[in-house]
């Protein structure tokens, strides 16, 4: 049933964004100055309302907890709408064994609304990758973002933008959460991050992220966070659920 949903979800959106790409058709990609940062379509685990232009892709690679490895690719296949997948390999790096691949997940986000003074920049989307996969329930112990509307602005200070959203991990149960967001990029060489996720419920544990961002390059960024900061509730599992050390590089261009 959700991958149905997820499907139709992906489907509706790729209707909906049909027309302002036929007008587009024929127009060449708008170049990007050397120098200038893409906007931002993802912070450590929250979603903005950022998107991929037209013919623009994101590689993702994050490296987490017990030496796993999740890798993401998204494109920017219309003129408001991305659609990505992304796939984690469980014990990749170091000793462990065994190596585990986890299954695929998909990515679709539609940003309906760019922004202006009063009102934020708002998308709408579906995110279907979890944290910490156990094969013999199959299922994630950090449910995937699920669908989500998400709305991002600049307020207070230039290069402060805040994002904030509601999202519905799982069909089955209808629960509601929402989640907040901030970064603050100076001098286009570093952006610090900071997130509180899972908020509604109390049966559900927050999570409170923290994390740096480096751009390398204009295209190529370095993460380095801290995730799940002061955790101590055990998962439904009963395994121990800790704070998490994580890197991710990210590498943007299009075309």
């Amino acid at each position: 049933m959700k991958k149905t949903l997820a499907a139709l979800f992906a489907i509706s959106l790729a209707v909906l964004s049909a027309a302002p790409a036929a007008a587009q058709k024929g127009v060449p990609p708008e170049e990007k100055p050397e120098g200038v940062i893409l906007p931002e379509t993802g912070l450590i685990d929250v979603p903005t309302a950022g998107i991929l232009d037209y013919y623009g892709f994101l590689i993702k690679t994050r490296f987490y907890t017990g030496g796993g490895v999740l890798g993401s690719l998204n494109f920017g296949v219309l003129e408001r709408l991305n659609l990505g997948a992304s796939m984690a390999v469980d014990k990749l790096v170091g000793s462990d064994s065994p190596v585990r691949m986890v299954r695929p997940e998909i990515q679709v986000r539609y940003r309906f609304h760019d922004g202006d003074y009063y009102v934020p920049a708002l998308a709408l989307g579906f995110d279907g990758q979890g944290y910490f996969y156990r094969k013999a329930l199959k299922k994630y112990m950090e449910k995937g973002r699920g669908m989500y509307v998400v709305g991002s602005k600049e307020y207070l200070l230039p290069g402060l933008v805040f994002h904030g959203g509601l999202n519905v991990p799982d069909f089955d149960d209808g629960y509601i959460f929402g989640f907040l967001a901030a970064n603050y990029t100076l001098g286009d060489k570093v952006a610090f991050m900071a997130e509180y996720d899972n908020v509604f419920h109390s049966d559900v544990p927050k999570r409170i992220n923290l994390g740096t961002r480096f751009f390398i390059t204009p295209y190529f960024h370095l993460d380095v966070a801290m995730r799940d900061i002061g955790a101590s509730e055990n998962f439904i599992d009963g395994s121990e659920r800790n704070p998490e050390r994580i890197v991710q590089m990210r590498y943007a261009t299009s075309f």
